[in-house]
């Protein structure tokens, strides 16, 4: 194996290595069949964002002037060139599993059909279908010249259509109406080009299904939307000659930034930028591989496109759409063994969360644990009349919040509620406008964050006057106030009364909403203020503590590892003798195993049914643990350019179970993965069978534990007479 010449990983290559992670879970035979087709469906979706987000940001750059090469010494141009050969890998890998897939569902009643396979009583249902339904929510737009060709929004599924034309002349794009972007494009632009075509363009309607229901006798039949619609084509044409046609997808430039002015402009600023980036330049070009290269060619003068950005897809475009067959009701036995949110006993009665959180602090794993208490957090500080403020930061809020929904009813109250709401939370910046908007109309007191940084931190302050004096009843979390991500990511919630923690969190927020430098942190670290310097301090005592004792010991769980100077920081660790342990879901620009470099740092990386999300941190400090969790990854936007929280655990309960937690991945060897100092990741399973070890799964085990602690504290329950207390007035 060719060992990797430089000390870093590219970022991007890095990261399409996470996603063929997440793409081998559905080749898994081990995991239920419509939890593979999910995984298949994550690995398309994930790339769609990937392309619009990072492609479309490396091209902005190789167009303007090339930019710096990258921590692994790479240009934009062989990024994209190196992107644009993997990606063709991965989609030729999508394809294939999805055949795969497809026999064995269709051996389980899940049975896709096709034109061919169609009965004669099926076909008629189809076309009324098509005659009542399909054809109204959907209108040929023919094309006749540069100005005639509509500006198609990003990544949805259109059709071309080439049509033999009445006409002597060609009235579709000529040679040099487009604008060819190489000598490739516009050769095949007009190779085999009949002398009387014309072409028209099907844009499929958003509110129609991509997974069409078909009667059958079996239990569950359809078709893609776009073989219905390519069946009577020549319905929509008047019975003209049709010639060819093929699905085709677009994907825009979603790297779109916005200039703020000033805070009164950012909401429009805001609505602005997503019109733009529906709009903006074309970076993909997904088409059937059955199209010809006259048809593509169109398409490609026609987009201002190169070849090299066309990728020919042999089998269905937008495979993400596929998770319509993944939640259809039914077929449990094809789906994972549910893992019910496991409640809290003690913070089942809302009623008494303040008085459960200040005779200690409260440690909550989601969604092994319920997030239910953080919903009842901010609906209990909107009904109780000694709730005198709610501060709350918003980043990704779900459709239909609880969260937002208890913040409005508070300034309703005549509570006083301040709330960041970040407008520039990428692809959620629509829905975060909305509540911003309601919670205005509320009475809430909303920020907008601050100009030139994405507020990322995850707290709500809830500001108490009680009989004692004023209190603060502080919530940190790794995860956003989702209530739908909520059941899908593994993330970590701190509830807390900490006089210190409370001081400095407001310190904190007042900061963010008064545009000032907070008063001096007791506890918490914030970025960009001095969180990477923190980091860099716990780095250089573990680094000491080797050289004085030998117990330096770092173990870290990230999402993304990508900053330069932590990475050389953790490189001397290593160096000295530290022992590191990260946990890195996606993104790794370290190199481990180097020797000479690397060679006491050990990488994972977990991909199992929950999205790993939360920041934990763990140095030994010499036997004085210290644990974090934190809203940040190790990336220079997270520690620079963000507004980040870095919050110490330090009540032993709860650093015990952090500990435990993040012990729990390294034991891991069903669904880990482990970085070689090739840069190459290896599935954990092959070195633990020679082992002939138990096989352990991490996902699995936490939530075992999730039950037990609850199954422990109803038994002490049922053996104690607990008082109802009158409340306190």
């Amino acid at each position: 194996m060719k060992k990797n010449k430089s000390n870093y990983l590219n970022r991007e290559l890095s990261w399409l290595d996470f996603n063929q992670r997440v793409l081998d879970q559905a080749f898994l035979k081990n995991n239920p069949l419509l939890e593979r087709l999910k995984f298949l469906a994550i690995s398309a979706s994930n790339l769609d964002e990937f392309v619009m987000v990072r492609v479309g940001g490396l091209k902005l750059v190789e167009q303007q002037d090339g930019g710096m090469p990258d921590i692994a010494g790479m240009t934009a141009s062989q990024q994209l060139s190196a992107i644009t050969k993997r990606m063709r890998e991965m989609y030729a890998t999508q394809v294939r599993c999805l055949n795969e897939l497809e026999t064995d569902l269709h051996d389980n009643g899940i049975i896709r059909l096709r034109p061919d396979d169609l009965s004669e009583a099926q076909r008629d249902f189809l076309e009324r279908q098509f005659e009542t339904e399909l054809s109204a929510a959907a209108a040929p737009l023919a094309v006749e010249n540069n100005f005639g060709f509509p500006m198609l929004s990003g990544t949805r599924l259109c059709l071309c259509v080439k049509l033999k034309s009445n006409e002597q002349k060609n009235i579709s794009l000529q040679k040099g109406q487009g604008v060819p972007k190489t000598d490739q494009t516009a050769q095949t632009s007009n190779e085999n080009e009949e002398p009387n075509a014309r072409y028209a363009l099907v844009p499929l309607g958003r509110s129609l299904n991509r997974i069409w229901a078909v009667p059958g006798a079996e239990s569950f039949t359809y078709m893609y939307l776009e073989e219905v619609f390519g069946m009577f084509l020549s319905k929509m044409f008047g019975g003209q000659d049709i010639l060819e046609w093929a699905p085709f997808r677009v994907t825009r430039n979603g790297d779109v930034e916005i200039d703020q002015d000033s805070r009164a402009d950012l909401m429009i600023n805001m609505q602005e930028m997503l019109e733009v980036r529906e709009t903006s330049q074309c970076v993909r070009l997904e088409i059937s591989a059955s199209a010809s290269g006259s048809l593509t060619g169109f398409l490609c003068d026609a987009l201002e496109i190169s070849l090299n950005d066309v990728y020919e897809i042999d089998g269905p475009l937008a495979m993400k759409d596929l998770f319509a067959i993944c939640g259809m009701k039914g077929f449990n036995h094809l789906k994972d063994v549910p893992w019910p949110p496991q409640p809290i006993a003690e913070m089942m009665r809302p009623g008494e969360l303040f008085e459960k959180i200040a005779i200690q602090d409260r440690l909550l794993i989601h969604p092994y644990q319920s997030y239910d208490p953080v919903v009842d957090f901010v609906r209990a500080a909107a009904a109780d009349s000694k709730v005198i403020a709610i501060k709350q930061t918003l980043y990704r809020t779900s459709e239909n919040s609880a969260i937002a929904s208890a913040l409005e009813q508070a300034a309703l109250d005549g509570k006083h509620v301040t709330c960041i709401v970040e407008l520039k939370a990428r692809f959620d910046e629509a829905r975060n406008i909305q509540w911003a908007k309601r919670l205005e109309l509320a009475g809430v007191d909303v920020i907008y964050g601050i100009q030139g940084l994405k507020t990322h931190a995850k707290v709500c302050i809830i500001v108490r006057k009680e009989t004692t004096g004023i209190r603060r009843y502080v919530h940190f979390g790794t995860g956003n106030y989702n209530e739908s991500t909520a059941r899908l990511y593994s993330d970590i919630s701190l509830f807390t009364c900490d006089e210190q923690l409370g001081m400095d969190a407001i310190h904190f927020f007042n900061a963010i909403t008064g545009l000032s430098v907070p008063q001096s942190l007791g506890k918490l670290a914030a970025a960009p203020i001095n969180m990477r310097e923190t980091l860099l301090e716990m780095i250089a005592i573990e680094i000491e503590n080797q050289k004085k004792e030998g117990s330096g010991l770092i173990i870290a769980k990230l999402n993304s590892l990508v900053d330069r100077e932590i990475i050389d920081a953790l490189y001397k660790a290593s160096q000295a003798g530290v022992e590191i342990r990260l946990n890195i879901r996606g993104i790794c620009c370290l190199l481990p195993g180097k020797k000479g470099l690397s060679e006491n740092i050990t990488v994972i990386s977990i991909v199992d049914r929950l999205l790993e999300h939360a920041r934990v941190l763990y140095f030994r400090h010499g036997g004085d643990d210290r644990v974090f969790i934190s809203s940040a990854d190790w990336m220079g936007r997270n520690l620079d350019r963000r507004v980040e929280l870095l919050v110490p655990v330090e009540q032993d309960h709860a650093k015990g179970r952090l500990i435990k937690m993040l012990n729990a991945y390294f034991q891991d060897n069903t669904n880990a993965s482990i970085l070689g100092d090739d840069g190459i990741y290896r599935v954990v399973e092959e070195k633990e069978k020679k082992k002939k070890k138990r096989s352990f799964r991490s996902q699995e085990a936490l939530y075992k534990e999730a039950h037990q602690i609850y199954q422990a504290h109803s038994d002490r329950r049922t053996t104690v007479f607990e008082p109802i207390r009158k409340p306190e007035m």
